[in-house]
């Protein structure tokens, strides 16, 4: 049912973020452990964390870091790996542009995969009105807490966390949580089945660059692929006429 108010909005948008959250704070955890264990203090951990908001970006960043790479070659693969963002805003745009500066800086720096994976079918149908940016502000904040106490919980308690819990392999699996729902239509399997190909196979690239290749490739085979359904669907094959020898 479409939300009443921006309240009652706001609140259904915390309420479909609350199942993600399983996979988002075994990231955070081992972001926050990971830190510390590389030397930095808690105050700095938590900056960067604030500073970052993009788990994938700021893991890659702490390895680069304890390996002795040059600043800037950091700075460049962090964006990098972050050029994803701009496809999602591109995506929004249309459904938030007329929104005051209030609503866009925060909304724009909350930005995150389960965010936008929530909130870009709901835009898409219309359902939630003129109330959507309620919604997903209510996405972006539960994860934006979720994600910054769950690495704060890391940094803190991260020295008692036993490591038979593997807590590195929920994170894969919050993006599945993400991947599956959206595949509804044959191109957006073509995009998914192309992306995770090329991913696996473009791993070793250096600067992460397996990342933004994967994604390149997927969107590109789902456009091709809507493409050529638009094609066949507006050429369609001719029908023999009554009386017609075949």
């Amino acid at each position: 049912m479409p939300p009443r108010t921006g309240r009652e909005a706001f609140l259904q948008g915390t309420r479909a973020l609350l199942p993600l959250t399983p996979g988002v704070i075994p990231f955070g955890l081992v972001t926050g452990v990971m830190a510390i264990k590389m030397g930095m203090s808690p105050g700095m951990a938590i900056g960067m964390t604030l500073l970052f908001y993009s788990g994938s970006a700021q893991m890659v960043a702490l390895q680069l870091i304890h390996n002795g790479v040059l600043p800037l070659a950091i700075v460049v693969t962090a964006l990098i790996i972050n050029l994803r963002f701009i496809m999602y805003s591109a995506s929004l745009a249309p459904h938030q542009h007329g929104l005051p500066r209030r609503w866009k800086w925060p909304l724009s720096y909350m930005l995150s995969d389960q965010s936008y994976a929530l909130c870009t079918l709901k835009l898409g149908s219309g359902e939630l009105g003129r109330f959507a940016h309620h919604y997903y502000a209510g996405t972006a904040v539960a994860m934006w807490l979720a994600w910054n106490l769950s690495v704060i919980a890391g940094i803190y308690l991260g020295a008692s966390i036993p490591q038979g819990w593997s807590l590195g392999f929920a994170i894969p699996l919050s993006f599945l949580a993400l991947l599956v729902p959206g595949i509804r239509s044959l191109p957006s399997l073509g995009a998914a089945l192309v992306g995770g190909v090329l991913a696996v196979l473009a791993v070793d690239l250096s600067y992460n660059l397996g990342l933004v290749t994967a994604s390149i490739g997927g969107i590109s085979a789902g456009l091709l692929i809507e493409s050529l359904r638009r094609k066949a669907s507006s050429n369609p094959p001719a029908t023999q006429t009554e009386g017609e020898t075949p």
